[in-house]
């Protein structure tokens, strides 16, 4: 029998093509899920969808909803854009891409929104976070809290930055109802994600998508997002004429055909969008705070097994107490008059008359002429009015009269309870409020300011410390409610 020797060179690609089908294969095959959704920006109508309700990894697009989240805590006097915020070692040690922020360094907080937004910094987006709720953990809850009031029903944030982690995960419907909120809820700040180059304080940064800005017509941001589970994604928006449309893209295979398919999808959004449409803003989420961590009593019962004890109720309180003197007494209108009745005065009267001393003789002409002192039935001059009576008249006139609300001693602050249609709407909430919230909200200043976009319901002259406590109040009853700051 005549054996065939196999050449070393054929023996060598054979094992190349088994490799090649053992390693490449399985990676195409796990390449990340397409899914693509376009909407008209005026109205949300949907222009195109797929995959839309998918759960992927969302990358960097989770940046969006972190200063979004930054973006509310300014308005809602929580922290400012000037706020030097400290960065922690775990900020810090945050993977690239990354502003090269150290451990102690402190920098003011809209430079990390800008690093975050335009160069879509991790180690900026955690510093954010870890500023506004101290921790990760508690951010992301904040995320979620967020997301939920948004509209945003299948996305989950475990981080701030968007790194890949187990069940940090969105849908391309979700991050287009995002995009849509940062346009329509924060127009101030939204020209910041058109930038493609901003000011991060320690360096210039540029934006991670400025090939789209600068080659597609009308493009004026939002988001790009890459990591190896999720390929490359990007929630953009474009404006011609009336028309607007945004369009999420996950699952790109490159930089350059993402960006391609976004521009295809734009066009078509663009062909089926009305040229004009109704401006229907999304509703601004109401603000939710976190719910108090319910502690658990444990109580053993002979062996048998265990009894646990749900306790919800606070008993201390963190919150440090207001230093002495920082509080200023306002004064408050009352009308505090005692009841004077009837019997009151007529018991007055008849003390007084008892009292009253004998009239003095009048002089009388006599039917002779003469003049004689007779005395006299009545008084022509009438008596002094009885001083019990002066005393009780002044004292049921006294009132105290309020003419304004101190601002002295920080009541620079108030709190927002809403924007109504009108006026009447605005004062019936505030009156309303004001009554069911009295332990906080007394002493403070009811005032409708009309806005182009309806009128605001203020409570005005309060300090930082009982505008927040009230507002904390008022979340807990779901009374949509924020803080406004000094000026």
């Amino acid at each position: 029998m005549k054996v065939r020797r196999v050449q070393p060179a054929r023996l060598g690609l054979f094992i190349f093509s088994a490799i090649w089908l053992l390693v490449v294969v399985p990676l195409s095959a796990m390449a990340a899920p397409y899914a693509a959704y376009v909407i008209d920006a005026r109205t949300g109508k949907v222009l195109h969808s797929r995959n839309a309700d998918t759960r992927l990894h969302p990358a960097s697009l989770t940046k969006m909803m972190t200063v979004y989240i930054a973006f509310q805590a300014v308005e809602r006097g929580e922290i400012s854009l000037d706020t030097k915020v400290t960065i922690s070692k775990k900020a810090a040690s945050e993977p690239p891409s990354k502003l090269g922020l150290r451990p102690g360094q402190r920098i003011a907080l809209r430079y990390l929104i800008r690093a975050a937004a335009v160069k879509s910094a991790n180690d900026a987006a955690t510093a954010i976070g870890e500023a506004i709720s101290g921790s990760e953990a508690k951010f992301a809850r904040r995320m979620n809290r967020t997301a939920k009031q948004l509209g945003m029903t299948r996305t989950t944030f475990k981080n701030m930055h968007g790194l890949t982690e187990a069940g940090h995960l969105s849908t391309a419907r979700d991050m287009t109802v995002m995009g849509r909120h940062l346009l329509y809820d924060y127009p101030q700040y939204y020209n910041l994600f058109s930038r493609k180059t901003a000011d991060a304080g320690v360096r210039k940064v540029n934006h991670t998508n400025r090939r789209f800005l600068n080659s597609y017509k009308g493009a004026d941001g939002i988001k790009t997002g890459y990591t190896r589970a999720a390929g490359f994604n990007l929630t953009a928006s474009a404006e011609r004429g009336n028309e607007r449309v945004i369009v999420t893209v996950f699952g790109g295979k490159s930089t350059t055909s993402r960006n391609a398919k976004v521009a295809e999808l734009m066009d078509l959004g663009f062909r089926r969008a009305p040229s004009r449409a109704p401006l229907r803003k999304p509703t601004p989420p109401t603000y939710v705070a976190e719910k108090p961590a319910r502690v658990a009593s444990v109580a053993t019962t002979g062996g048998a097994g265990k009894t646990i004890r749900l306790v919800g109720a606070v008993k201390t309180s963190k919150r440090p107490k207001i230093r002495p003197g920082a509080m200023v007494p306002v004064l408050v209108a009352q009308n505090t008059a005692p009841v004077v009745t009837n019997d009151d005065i007529t018991a007055a009267l008849k003390e007084a008359v008892a009292t009253a001393p004998e009239p003095a003789p009048v002089p009388v002409a006599a039917s002779d002429g003469s003049v004689q002192l007779a005395a006299a039935r009545t008084s022509i001059r009438p008596a002094a009015r009885p001083k019990t009576i002066e005393a009780v008249v002044a004292k049921a006139v006294e009132q105290e009269i309020v003419t304004r609300v101190s601002t002295s001693g920080g009541r620079h602050w108030g709190v927002n309870v809403g924007r109504y249609p009108n006026r009447f709407a605005a004062e019936k909430v505030l009156l309303k409020t004001a009554l069911a919230e009295m332990a906080t909200l007394d002493g403070s200043l009811r005032k409708v300011v009309k806005r182009p976009q309806g009128f605001d319901a203020n409570f005005l002259g309060m300090t930082r410390e009982s505008a927040d406590l009230a507002c904390r109040r008022l979340a807990a009853r779901n009374v949509s409610c924020f803080m406004i700051g000094p000026g």
